[in-house]
C-alpha cells in the first residue's frame, strides 16, 4: 500500500524528511478497524514526532493522527461498526499514523463521520475535537463555576487547530464568555467568526488586556501554546481559584507563581486513553459520536482552513512546513491517494 514516512529526524526542508513508501497492507484482528483512508489532517504533534523519534533500527516511522475513511475490514471484537461505515478518528500516538492508503484503529476511539460533511472537512475534526472536548470538559470542567470568578474563560491561541474547536464548543455549549488571543488581522477576524466574544493580542501583555474588557477576573484559563511565556500574565488575570489547562510542552514550566491563587493546573493529552488502555477509552468514540451529531446539527463546524492536495510526500513535507511557521490558522489537509 502507498504511505509515507520517514527514517531519520531531518529538517522539513531535506527532500528525506518525509518519503513515499511501499509498505505492506495491514490486517484487522481483535477491536481493530481496517480504514481506507480518503482525507488526512496535520496538527503539531506530527511535526514534534518526526523531529525527536526516529527507530534506531532504520524502521520507516508513518504519522498521522487525524484521518476520514471507510470500513474496509473488521476485528472479530469489533462492536458499533461493520464494512462499508463511514468514520473520522485520531488514532493512537504509539501505533503506525494515518499518512496510509489503509490504517487500522481500535473501534473504541472511532467516530461516524458527520454526514453533512466531506472526507476533507471530516479530517480537520478528531484530534482537536477530543482535545478540546477533554480539556472543558474533563479537565476543567468548565460547567462547574469558580466562586467569585467571572463567568468567562480565555482561550490562548484561538486561531490554532484546537483553539478553534474550543472557542465554538464554549460559546455553543456553555454559558461562558468566551476570550480569544489572536495577534494578526487575518486571525482575529478568523476567531471572530468562530463565536468569540472578546478578541486579545497574545503578543502584548495578557492582564491588562483582560481587565480592560470589565468583566473581571475569568474563572478559566485554555493555554494553547507558549503557556511558559504567559504564566505570570496568566497568574495576574485568573481569578482565585481558578483553573488552568494547557496542552503544550515547554521544557520547564514554573507554576510556583499560581501557588497564591490556589490555581489547579490540567494538563491535557488526547492520547492518554489509548496509551494506558484506561476504563473509559470508548469515551472518545462516544466524543466523536457527539461531535458529529453538533456539526450535523449546524451547532459547530469544521475547521477546516486549507486544502494541500493529494495525500503524498511532497504536499506532507509543506503542510510540516506551514505547521512549523506558526503562521498556520485553523486545520490544514489533504485527500486522496
Amino acid at each position: 500500500m502507498r504511505a509515507i514516512g520517514y527514517t531519520t529526524s531531518l529538517p522539513i526542508d531535506d527532500p528525506q524528511s518525509l518519503v513515499d513508501l511501499d509498505l505492506p497492507k495491514p490486517e484487522a484482528t481483535g477491536r481493530d478497524l481496517l480504514v481506507e483512508v480518503k482525507a488526512v489532517s496535520v496538527n503539531p504533534v506530527d511535526t514534534k514526532i518526526r523531529q525527536r523519534r526516529a527507530d534506531p533500527d532504520g524502521t520507516p516511522q508513518v504519522l498521522g493522527w487525524d484521518a476520514a475513511g471507510t470500513v474496509v475490514a473488521v476485528g472479530d471484537a469489533v462492536t458499533g461498526f461493520a464494512v462499508g461505515d463511514a468514520v473520522f478518528y485520531a488514532g493512537a500516538i504509539d501505533r503506525p499514523g494515518t499518512n496510509a492508503e489503509y490504517h487500522l484503529v481500535d473501534d473504541r476511539i472511532v467516530g461516524h463521520k458527520p454526514e453533512s460533511l466531506d472526507w476533507a472537512q471530516a479530517a480537520a475534526m478528531p484530534l482537536t475535537s477530543i482535545t478540546a472536548w477533554e480539556t472543558l470538559f474533563d479537565r476543567l470542567d468548565v460547567r462547574k463555576p469558580v466562586p467569585g470568578a467571572a463567568n468567562a474563560i480565555l482561550i490562548i491561541g484561538g486561531a490554532g487547530g484546537v483553539g478553534s474547536i474550543a472557542i465554538q464548543l464554549a460559546r455553543q455549549l456553555t454559558d461562558l464568555t468566551v476570550i480569544a488571543t489572536a495577534s494578526r488581522d487575518e486571525t482575529r477576524s478568523w476567531v471572530e467568526d468562530l463565536g468569540a466574544h472578546h478578541v486579545i493580542d497574545h503578543r502584548k501583555p495578557l492582564a491588562d488586556q483582560v481587565a480592560a474588557l470589565g468583566l473581571g477576573a475569568p474563572g478559566f484559563v485554555f493555554s494553547t501554546t507558549h503557556t511558559d511565556e504567559h504564566v505570570a500574565e496568566i497568574a495576574t488575570l485568573i481569578a482565585p481559584q481558578g483553573r488552568l489547562a494547557l496542552i503544550d510542552d515547554p521544557e520547564t514550566l514554573d507554576i510556583s507563581p499560581l501557588k497564591q491563587k490556589s490555581i489547579s493546573v490540567h494538563w491535557e493529552l488526547m492520547y492518554t486513553r489509548s496509551l494506558f488502555q484506561t476504563a473509559d477509552m470508548a469515551e472518545q468514540g462516544h466524543i466523536l459520536d457527539e461531535v458529529a451529531r453538533l456539526v450535523d446539527a449546524g451547532t459547530i463546524g469544521t475547521t477546516l482552513a486549507e486544502n494541500f492536495g493529494r495525500i503524498d510526500a511532497a504536499n506532507l513535507r509543506k503542510a510540516h512546513a506551514r505547521i512549523e511557521s506558526h503562521t498556520a490558522k485553523g486545520k490544514i489537509v489533504l485527500e486522496g491517494f
